[in-house]
């Protein structure tokens, strides 16, 4: 399964999920509109939301095997 999300601190997310390696920063935003935004389109491009990153400020992508998937 292919996550995105929004955070202030990614490099926690990516140490919670078992280091992925393809987890990937994908944007660094300066409002929360637009962060919010970008979240909507990954949505729409069939990624599930982790919503486990507190913030905004920095969006990410991963993908995890189903049995190991967090929301």
């Amino acid at each position: 399964m292919k996550y995105s999300g929004l955070s202030d601190d990614p490099k926690s997310i990516k140490a919670a999920r078992g280091n992925p390696t393809d987890f990937k920063v994908i944007q660094q935003f300066t409002s929360e509109s637009s962060a919010r935004a970008w979240e909507r389109r990954m949505l729409n491009q069939g990624y599930d939301r982790d919503t486990s990153g507190k913030g905004w400020k920095y969006g990410f992508t991963y993908s995890l095997r189903s049995q190991n998937a967090f929301h």
